[in-house]
């Protein structure tokens, strides 16, 4: 297939890339769209995507496994899809201020799906919908301070960025800002603990419990899984202490099983974000959970003391919904869960096959469809565990596989999804078993 063998991916080699490359070191910040920069070796510029595949401006092709931060669980282009949203774009690409059909429809198809949406809130982002979940919480509860757990991602605004990527574990519950720019009192507002440790949480959460408005976590975080104890028991904890349980589901929605992980785990929060899979693609995401809760965006109660604000210009994309509905009728069908775990576990079983056979002490850490290579010797259960893992050399591990044509952001959890075939699972792992024999 084209694209096999270790071959040279960045900008360097002129065309098309080197063009674009020169506007983009012009024109944006380090060259790039956001908080991810690849060395100049490594770097492209997407022109087009199909299934499982994306080609870049040179037309060297790469077998995609960043999924769109794992947002196209179909892959990329999936007919119905294409075909949903170019209907809606004929009728309309965007409108504001009122209702519209679309986005109604996917209201009450999310509010029947997902296990704690008594009512939902629509965003455009998984960002917003979290900031917009600590929001809610703080004016249901009266309450300022919300806890969350290190190492955990919760989106781009100051309050998600404390102790996302803290330079070393530890400091409880006290966290380290992420970014400059970050008032100091929003990170005062943050309490930090560590994952999957029920005893740390509970003691800083009863310390602080007259102010503790609610408590964030992922049920999956980043490759962590949650373990079942630990989540149930944030559930148990936040009724007695009377503050709200905020399930981040950006990620997990509707990836990790249909309804999100709430759905497969049994544990109903009191609000959740769902994003990425949620849109469909597109530029849409939602607030779910509870009606006494949710209601606190109603507009007729501006001016009220716990009224809690919530606007944007792309709110209720009808664009993003009909993406999202057509990619909820395929996530629907029978086996479409068991077939899409299937595949990426019994490949991370071949990877670490693979990894044994060579004597490389990593694993393919697996939680349904999400993956990661990582180089210790059993499953994380705190960031703190990965952190103190060989991270040099499995971010040289993830660059030896971009520059095969297998698209992963190195250090970044990936995915596999439905449009992953096993010619396209196949090659992966014979490039994975060419670079450990070479070592890493």
């Amino acid at each position: 297939m084209p694209g096999m063998g270790r071959r040279q991916v960045g900008g360097s080699s002129g065309g098309e890339s080197a063009r674009l490359f020169a506007i983009a070191e012009a024109r944006l910040p380090g060259a790039g769209l956001g908080g991810y920069a690849l060395a100049k070796d490594l770097r492209f510029v997407f022109a087009r995507g199909e299934g499982a595949k994306f080609w870049d401006a040179d037309g060297r092709e790469y077998i995609d496994y960043a999924a769109g931060a794992g947002a196209l669980i179909l892959g990329h282009c999936h007919p119905a899809v294409v075909a949903a949203a170019q209907k809606q774009i004929a009728r309309g690409l965007h409108f504001f201020g009122a209702l519209n059909d679309i986005a109604l429809a996917l209201a009450g198809r999310l509010a029947r799906d997902i296990p704690c949406a008594e009512k939902i809130a629509f965003a455009t982002t998984g960002s917003e919908a979290t900031a917009y979940c600590m929001r809610l919480a703080r004016a249901f509860t009266g309450r300022e301070k919300v806890m969350k757990f290190e190492g955990a991602y919760h989106g781009n605004h100051d309050y998600a960025l404390v102790s996302a990527f803290p330079p070393s574990p530890g400091g409880y519950p006290q966290g380290a800002a992420d970014t400059g720019g970050q008032p100091a009192a929003v990170r005062d507002a943050m309490l930090i603990a560590p994952y999957n440790d029920l005893p740390a949480a509970e003691k800083i959460a009863e310390d602080n419990a007259e102010n503790l408005a609610a408590i964030i976590v992922e049920p999956v975080q980043r490759i962590i899984r949650g373990g079942d104890d630990f989540l149930f028991g944030l559930r148990k904890l936040c009724d007695r202490l009377g503050a709200v349980l905020i399930f981040d589901e950006v990620v997990t929605g509707f990836r990790i099983a249909y309804g999100g992980a709430q759905a497969a785990l049994g544990i109903t929060p009191d609000l959740a974000s769902f994003g990425k899979v949620v849109g469909g693609g597109g530029p849409l995401a939602i607030v779910a959970g509870k009606a006494e809760i949710i209601n606190l965006a109603d507009p007729a109660r501006r001016g009220k003391e716990n009224y809690a604000y919530f606007n944007g210009t792309l709110h209720g994309n009808p664009v993003a919904a009909a993406a999202t509905l057509a990619t909820l009728d395929e996530l629907q069908k029978p086996g479409f869960y068991e077939s899409l775990n299937a595949a990426a576990g019994s490949f991370c079983r071949e990877a670490e096959k693979i990894f044994a056979r060579h004597n490389v002490p990593a694993i393919a850490a697996n939680e349904g469809s999400l993956w990661q290579f990582l180089l210790m010797p059993k499953p994380p259960r705190s960031f703190a565990d990965i952190a103190a893992s060989d991270m040099p050399a499995a971010r040289r591990l993830d660059s030896e596989m971009l520059r095969r044509g297998n698209y992963i952001l190195p250090g970044v959890r990936r995915f596999v999804s439905a449009v992953h075939g096993e010619a396209e699972l196949q090659k992966t792992l014979r490039d994975l078993d060419e670079i450990c024999r070479a070592g890493i």
